[in-house]
């Protein structure tokens, strides 16, 4: 295994890869920005180093200074974790050429991958459904409305290299399509560098739910069940399960399946995850891939007993998986709720000191955290600084459980979306198992 891996990330997920690194015997080493000098995560590691100033361009997607760091410490390999440069092929491929391995696919599926277009068109190739739409870019507003027309409103206006809901906008009509479509180009300009648009039909009432696949360099490729995500607000996820509610057998198997034949159709390896939306009918469309670990892979881990980060560590260094699909059961059920410093009326976020933390305890209970009592949030950073899991042998369980953690969980000093999540909890709706990509517009009162 590797003696020594750098971690090209900041926060929770530091922390998660840490602890599975001091679990093996490997030693760690961070790298953190100057508004980050006092966070744990860089306590925890066995090295850590400055990397630059508080923007992320300046330390964190500096990949220059990152290398420069992991050679002059001996790291035989870097964890991006997810966001910053973890789909970022470029960054992939400088690890390469400079002999130090990457955890991760390779920068060639990553940037497949990361082309929504080009994706689609595996997809298509693979045999995977996927979502009506355009098979080319969509050049200016007068294209827009053509196509959209041959599509059938209502659509969706996407940005082909967008994520996070950037750059992508729902439409109706000729007027609102063309209106949309220089803004959202600037923005995808602005945020990736890549204008480039294309029209997708927009599924009524959709839900979100995802397969994580593991993959091997030995043609080896499992799925280890489905992740709903539903529940979200401006297309970010903020509360996600396992397994899903709503799906049957016969959907959830056919998805599995086509999930790991599209991992082996693109030779792809390492941990990742196919997204899909499904209709009401559990009719199910491909949606992209994210090529890494993602933001609510614990509750994968807590149904299957599996520790994800331990298997990237494994498949990277060259090991083959150790176990076959028959081998993955699907123990009880997982929810993830992730925890904002933002204001849960306004959305706007909440940066501040936080002078008291108090975290529910208990069986079945978890915690992800980027942040200690006393530290301060700053504005430089995605506002989320924890996620709470909860687990238990049924999903009435679950929800149980997570209602009395939330009630449980303490944070003073900052606003947090912790409001909302207690009442997204104990909404009869979303005990029904109603838990569609509208849900909070549709269920949750202003």
């Amino acid at each position: 295994m590797f003696k020594k891996i750098l971690i090209a990330n900041r926060g929770e997920i530091a922390s998660r890869i840490i602890r599975t690194c001091k679990k093996l015997g490997i030693q760690t080493v961070a790298i953190y920005s100057e508004a980050d000098e006092q966070a744990p995560f860089v306590a925890q590691a066995d090295e850590a180093y400055l990397v630059g100033g508080p923007r992320v361009n300046e330390s964190y997607l500096n990949i220059d200074k990152i290398l420069e760091i992991a050679q002059k410490t001996g790291a035989e390999a870097i964890h991006p974790g997810y966001g910053l440069l973890s789909e970022n092929p470029t960054f992939a491929r400088r690890c390469e050429e400079e002999k130090i391995t990457f955890i991760g696919p390779s920068a060639d599926v990553i940037e497949k991958m990361g082309s929504k277009i080009e994706s689609r068109e595996m997809m298509e190739q693979a045999n995977v459904p996927v979502v009506p739409g355009t098979k080319a870019p969509v050049k200016d507003e007068q294209e827009a409305v053509t196509k959209a027309n041959e599509i059938g409103y209502p659509v969706m206006l996407k940005a082909s290299a967008g994520g996070g809901g950037i750059g992508m906008q729902l439409v109706h009509n000729d007027e609102e399509i063309t209106k949309a479509f220089a803004g959202n180009q600037q923005r995808a300009t602005s945020f990736f560098g890549d204008g480039t648009m294309y029209i997708e039909k927009y599924i009524e009432n959709p839900r979100h739910i995802e397969i994580q696949i593991l993959a091997d360099e030995f043609g080896n490729t499992i799925h280890l069940w489905e992740r709903e995500c539903s529940i979200q607000r401006r297309h970010q996820k903020v509360v996600e399960e396992a397994p899903s509610p709503f799906l049957d057998e016969k959907t959830r198997m056919k998805m599995g399946e086509d999930a790991v034949n599209a991992a082996k159709s693109i030779g792809y390896k390492n941990a990742g995850t196919i997204e899909f939306l499904v209709d009401e009918t559990q009719n199910y469309y491909f949606l992209e891939m994210n090529t890494r670990l993602q933001v609510e892979h614990p509750i994968t881990e807590e149904i299957t007993g599996l520790d994800l980060v331990e298997e990237q560590l494994k498949i990277a260094f060259g090991e083959a998986l150790s176990f076959q699909q028959n081998d993955i059961d699907m123990k009880g059920h997982a929810i993830e709720v992730r925890i904002y410093a933002e204001d849960p009326k306004t959305f706007f976020p909440s940066p501040g000191k936080v002078t008291t933390l108090e975290l529910p305890e208990g069986d079945g209970v978890r915690h992800e955290l980027a942040i200690s009592e006393g530290d301060t949030i700053t504005p430089f950073y995605d506002p989320m600084f924890a996620k709470l899991i909860v687990h238990a042998e049924t999903r009435e369980l679950a929800i149980q459980k997570l209602r009395t953690a939330l009630q449980d969980y303490v944070v003073e000093g900052i606003k947090t979306n912790i409001p909302l999540l207690y009442t997204i909890a104990i909404n009869e709706a979303y005990e029904a198992g109603k838990t569609t990509t509208n849900f909070i517009e549709t269920f949750i009162k202003k």
